[in-house]
């Protein structure tokens, strides 16, 4: 699929022609990763952070928002929550902490490992190469790190730099598929100031990267944020201008389905806060065949407020837990076993 088709995927409104790309993604999601869904427990171990990115709830300047980090003992009683319930894999989720230290983080993914049979991915944000390998070397089998948007200029307009350090996500994305790590990454859809042409170039690159797994999520801005203040002010002119909306995010759902299919693809958490009653759904029926479920006590849940709603509504890990099955098997899919890993790497090649 070449660029100009990219773009009139993403420009379509058609219902019929949209239902016909989203019943090709479904089936290329059926016929190469098959009907099994791979849960992936998310624990938000920090929502310390030292980035200033304009979006974000979390972001070292919201003064009003009250900081924690999650205890080793805390994190393996998460992970062995996993474990009871069937998950295959554990997702180590934090601001950019840097606070916490390279041994810390690697001592855990050793405790981990030790007690379970689980699969780590982390994602902790731009970290050093000495950091990255070391928690490779201690187990860690997976890195997300989102390079966001393809268009340096918007980039760098919603991630201000740290301490003068500019920042380069596809060097980091490289070095990571270097150390090993099976290599996650992603973007957002809707940024203020994104057109439909650099969401295009964004769709390429994941088919360059050859990614292992791609995240996918409507921009939600939180209102702590510049960009959640007054997101109007750094709009594209309104023919270039992608919208935030379920409808486009589904689009690029399953065209990254098509570009990639044999990627493993969520349907995330910010789509189904986007669309509480169908998003995490309308995911699965577009091309996805990850979800992540929220593992992260209750009392930290509400304090990882990156965007709105990201607390979700108090529901217990467990009712959660039930109710995501009871939605998997209504959409005649079955919950995966174990790791879940990319289909290429399963396979050895």
């Amino acid at each position: 699929m070449n660029r100009r088709a990219i773009l009139r995927w993403l420009k379509e409104d058609h219902e019929d022609r949209l239902a016909a790309l989203w019943q090709e993604a479904d089936a290329v999601r059926q016929k190469t990763v098959g009907d099994a869904v791979h849960l992936r427990g998310l624990i938000e171990i920090s929502n310390g952070c030292d980035r200033n990115c304009a979006y974000c709830g979390i972001r070292a300047g919201n003064r009003n928002l009250t900081r924690y980090r999650m205890s080793e003992a805390e994190i393996l009683i998460c992970a062995r929550q996993a474990v009871a319930y069937g998950y295959g894999t554990v997702v180590l989720q934090s601001g950019e902490d840097l606070g916490m230290s390279r041994e810390w983080i690697a001592k855990i993914i050793r405790s981990i490992k030790a007690a379970t049979a689980l699969a780590v991915t982390l994602s902790l944000g731009e970290r050093s190469e000495a950091d990255l390998k070391a928690w490779r070397e201690a187990g860690a089998d997976r890195y997300l790190l989102k390079f966001e948007t393809s268009d340096r200029a918007l980039y760098d307009r919603i991630h201000p730099p740290v301490r003068g350090r500019r920042s380069d996500r596809f060097a980091l994305l490289k070095k990571l598929r270097e150390l090993g790590y099976e290599v996650g990454s992603g973007v957002m859809v809707g940024i203020p100031g994104q057109t439909y042409a650099s969401l295009a170039r964004d769709l390429e690159l994941f088919q360059e990267l050859d990614l292992d797994m791609i995240g996918v999520g409507p921009f939600l801005p939180h209102p702590a944020a510049p960009l959640g203040r007054n997101p109007k002010k750094f709009l594209a002119p309104a023919p270039r201008q992608v919208p935030n909306s379920e409808e486009m995010t589904c689009k690029v759902v399953a065209l990254a389905r098509l570009l990639c299919p044999e990627t493993n693809l969520p349907s995330t958490t910010a789509l189904a806060t986007l669309s509480p009653e169908r998003g995490r759904e309308m995911g699965l029926l577009r091309g996805a065949n990850v979800v992540m479920p929220d593992l992260t006590p209750l009392e930290y849940r509400a304090l990882y407020e990156i965007y709105p709603g990201k607390g979700g509504t108090g529901e217990s890990t467990e009712a959660f837990h039930r109710r995501l099955w009871d939605q998997i098997e209504a959409l005649g899919r079955t919950v995966g076993i174990g790791p879940g890993r990319r289909l290429n790497l399963t396979l050895g090649v």
